[in-house]
């Protein structure tokens, strides 16, 4: 015969399953402020300019800070093309740019990737192209 009544629950494993359902309100209460601040678009307008070079890295990224205040600005340059010996990311040191002003990125070549980041708002990732 099939005995048709489920198993009984244990108080400890019930306890259990309240703490991890607990924790999980908890961490997800702490989370949410968290990301809402990360979702901010970081204001800054990015344009790049060919510029003459003998090195073979023609474009510079011109990164103009839109807000009211200012911005610490990082980030990293993700190469396209990297040999063996070489790392495949560049960094971009911490620099502040008061409103209105620009921040630069030099030493481009066609595809790279700069993502640059500030506190409090999401990074911002662009392409370099291949053409003007």
């Amino acid at each position: 015969m099939i005995n048709s009544h489920p198993l009984p629950v244990r108080s400890s494993t019930r306890r259990h399953a309240l703490l991890a359902l607990a924790c999980a309100f908890v961490l997800s209460l702490v989370a949410i402020p968290a990301l809402q601040a990360a979702d901010k678009p970081l204001p800054v307008t990015a344009t790049f300019e060919k510029v003459a070079s003998t090195e073979g890295t023609p474009f510079v990224l011109h990164l103009k800070n839109d807000s009211k205040d200012t911005l610490k600005l990082s980030g990293k340059v993700l190469l396209s093309v990297v040999n063996h010996a070489m790392d495949k990311a560049r960094a971009v040191p911490e620099q502040s740019v008061e409103a209105g002003k620009v921040m630069t990125v030099t030493g481009l070549s066609g595809d790279d990737k700069v993502i640059v980041s500030a506190a409090g708002f999401a990074p911002l990732e662009v392409k370099v192209p291949f053409k003007l």
